[in-house]
Order: C-alpha cells, then structure tokens, then sequence
C-alpha cells in the first residue's frame, strides 16, 4: 500500500481454551494489564449492546503517541472480534481465533490509515520506521499476554514467526 495506508497481519499460537484466550482480548478495559507501558491509558466511553467505545492512548519506540478510539462493532463468541479504530488512525481490526486441537490460532488483521498529521505527512519516506514501530509494539503485547495468561495459570503462548 502507498501513502499513509498500512496492513499489519500479526499471528501467534497458544495451547489452550479459545473461550479464554477470547476473553481477554474481548476485554479492552483490561488491555494495561497485558499491553504494557505501550498502552498509556484505557478509558471506556460507551458499553451496552453490541458495540463498545474505548477511548486509547498509546504510544511505542518513537516519539510520538497516538490516541483514538476503539469500537468493538461485532463479536462472534469465540472466534472472532472485530473493531473499528477513529481517530490519529482510522481502520478495521480483525481478531480470529481458531481452537486447533489444543492450541489456539490468533490472527490479526490491522488495516488502518494514519489520520495524525505527521505520520500522514510523512509516512510516504517513514513507512518502513513506522512499520516496525508497530511489529515492536505488538512484540510487547505478545510478550505481556504470555505473562498475563501464565497469571491465569491455564495457557502458554507461543509466537509463530
């Protein structure tokens, strides 16, 4: 993609219950438990029905942060969640999880564009820096989410590369 559109697909694998992996990825209030210090605040803004409001702030290697907010649109328990993104970016993420045999599948689709006026400006020269600004983040979170699930003391992640 050119300009400041970006397609981030992140995959991990878990031995476990999908119903408990959905759970907490279905949970964005808790997302700081697990996240990290990238995730520098969470504030929910709407609930009720099927869709839910998350106001997020986030902020990764460089300097810069991002704020938008998260709507969780629709949620097919267990197996996926999808979310709409406004803000400093606009897009659609896509969590899939798959129970295979006792792993867990985790799939996800982050298609957004970048609405913060710097990384529009200058994503077309900083897309590549940008770009792993994000694997770094979403490292993070793998790495959290291992903690947060050993926490629970029913599963394992393991990252498929």
């Amino acid at each position: 993609m050119v300009g400041n559109y970006y397609h981030f697909i992140t995959h991990w694998r878990l031995k476990g219950n999908i119903h408990e992996v959905y759970e907490i990825l279905n949970d964005p209030i808790h997302y700081p438990n697990w996240w990290g210090t990238n995730l520098l605040s969470v504030e929910e803004v709407q609930s009720g029905g099927q869709e839910k409001r998350f106001r997020m702030k986030m902020k990764g290697r460089l300097p810069y942060t991002l704020e938008w907010e998260l709507v969780h649109t629709e949620s097919m328990k267990p197996s996926r969640i999808i979310s709409d993104a406004i803000g400093d970016f606009v897009g659609r993420g896509i969590w899939t999880l798959k129970q295979m045999g006792s792993e867990v599948d985790i799939l996800f689709d982050w298609n957004i564009r970048t609405e913060k006026p710097f990384l529009r400006y200058f994503s077309w020269v900083l897309k590549p820096l940008f770009s792993a600004n994000h694997n770094w983040v979403m490292e993070q979170a793998r790495k959290g989410l291992i903690q947060e699930i050993r926490n629970k003391g029913t599963l394992y992640l393991i990252a498929i590369k």
